[in-house]
């Protein structure tokens, strides 16, 4: 019994780096290119127009960027949406902690054009089948997305402190706090890391298992 090709959707402004995807993709004979997009808004367009199986979205793009188009796509139209992302900034990773929590399925980093690169067609395109095999739903995190972008009014609940005061003598002084989550944590880490003081006295570690090119040990210093 023959199987229908999954039919994926490229958003990505480079059109080097959106070659390289659409001809890796075209290596898989059950993988069907159905659109590809420069910007985030000709995305969302396609997404709404084509109705892939799946998405394959940069964060950087003109118009609108990565993290708005997914929520834009969860809350309208929800599809499996693999980030493509060379982010690697502390602002870019929560940028790309915002879409997971919006509702994104995974995370991939872009090939770096070096000895790293090696396999990493074949984990992209492997990346793309298992993503679109995901049964994703309206998301509402996605909803509060584009709400708070429309109403500049509404703010989220402030987060209860990280940690609770500890009486003088109590307990020994703490130097290392570590933080761990799997791939429905992205939010929660978010939440937690925004509300940190700019001086905090102490070293972070965060851990989060996504996908291993994404390098998900970070380090954070006072």
């Amino acid at each position: 019994m023959s199987h229908a090709p999954l039919r994926a959707l490229v958003v990505e402004d480079s059109l080097t780096v959106r070659r390289r995807l659409c001809d890796a993709l075209a290596t898989d004979p059950m993988i069907q290119i159905v659109g590809e997009a420069d910007n985030g808004q000709r995305g969302i367009e396609l997404c709404q127009k084509l109705r892939p199986d799946v998405v394959t979205l940069d964060m950087h793009l003109p118009l609108m960027s990565g993290l708005s188009a997914t929520e834009y796509i969860m809350a309208h139209c929800p599809t499996p949406i693999l980030i493509v992302s060379a982010s690697t900034n502390r602002g870019e990773l929560f940028k790309t902690y915002d879409a997971l929590a919006a509702g994104a399925v995974d995370v991939l980093e872009k090939p770096r054009g070096d000895d790293s690169d090696d396999g990493w067609d074949e984990r992209f395109v492997a990346a793309v089948r298992l993503v679109a095999r995901i049964k994703v739903i309206t998301h509402p995190r996605a909803r509060l997305g584009l709400a708070r972008g429309q109403a500049a009014s509404w703010a989220p609940p402030p987060a209860p402190p990280l940690l609770a005061p500890v009486a003088s003598g109590s307990a020994p002084p703490i130097h290392v706090v570590a933080l761990g989550a799997s791939t429905g944590g992205p939010s929660a880490l978010v939440s937690v890391l925004r509300e940190l003081p700019t001086h905090l006295p102490i070293t972070i570690l965060v851990v989060l298992h996504i996908d291993e090119p994404l390098r998900p040990c970070i380090a954070m210093h006072a």
